[in-house]
């Protein structure tokens, strides 16, 4: 996918750079994910969509986003999560 991703300031505590960050996971990978997705979903609980894909560091996350526009997306959250078997 070719967007635009909007973060908050890193220092922002309440913002979604500190919250992707409590689940161990960076900007970069959540990049990497949207450079490269192998997969894609519907959160259950949120209703967003989601992306699956792997970070620099090969671990798989699923990345649960806001779609601004068909250009930019506003990440959420992110986390790891079990590869499909």
């Amino acid at each position: 996918m070719n967007v635009t991703i909007l973060w908050d300031l890193d220092d922002d505590e309440h913002g979604n750079v500190q919250h992707i960050a409590q689940h161990g996971i960076e900007k970069d990978d959540v990049a990497g994910v949207f450079d490269d997705p192998v997969g894609s979903d519907t959160s259950e609980s949120s209703g967003r969509p989601m992306i699956f894909g792997y970070t620099i560091d090969d671990r798989y996350i699923a990345v649960i986003y806001e779609e601004i526009d068909e250009d930019t997306v506003y990440p959420v959250t992110a986390f790891e999560v079990p590869e499909p078997s």
